[in-house]
């Protein structure tokens, strides 16, 4: 067994099934239609046929465009965007709190962010200065 850095798959021996066989390449033994390059009959693998990309087809492919094809589904995207969500929440979250801890006049006053951390800033400098006397 090895690990092929380029390919991130694993490199397998043959099991011992299909080296006794001899269908490995045909798709189990499927009509001659379906067979694959080296069993009788010729033509192409199972799965190429349907237009879907088989596992020979990416090897080819460089380790950026599998990524790429990879985050080109609908259900990756979506997983993206739920995290993304999240993740925002969670930034806007904190701002909320760090701005009940800050005083201002009046108190309710909206902020945007750079204002917030600016105030931050000069709050604690502040609070330093009166621990400093």
């Amino acid at each position: 067994m090895m690990l092929n850095s380029d390919t991130m798959e694993l490199d397998l021996p043959p099991t011992h099934s299909e080296t006794e066989s001899g269908f490995s390449d045909c798709g189990g033994g499927a009509a001659t239609d379906g067979a694959g390059p080296g069993c009788p009959g010729g033509g192409q693998a199972r799965g190429s046929e349907s237009g879907e990309p088989g596992r020979k087809d990416l090897q080819h492919l460089s380790r950026e465009e599998r990524r790429r094809r990879r985050r080109a589904t609908a259900k990756y995207r979506t997983a993206h965007a739920t995290r993304e969500r999240i993740r925002v929440e969670a930034f806007n979250l904190a701002f909320a709190e760090l701005r009940k801890l800050l005083p201002t006049l009046p108190p309710d006053k909206k902020l945007s962010k750079i204002e917030i951390l600016r105030l931050a800033i000069c709050y604690i400098s502040y609070l330093n200065h009166v621990l400093d006397v």
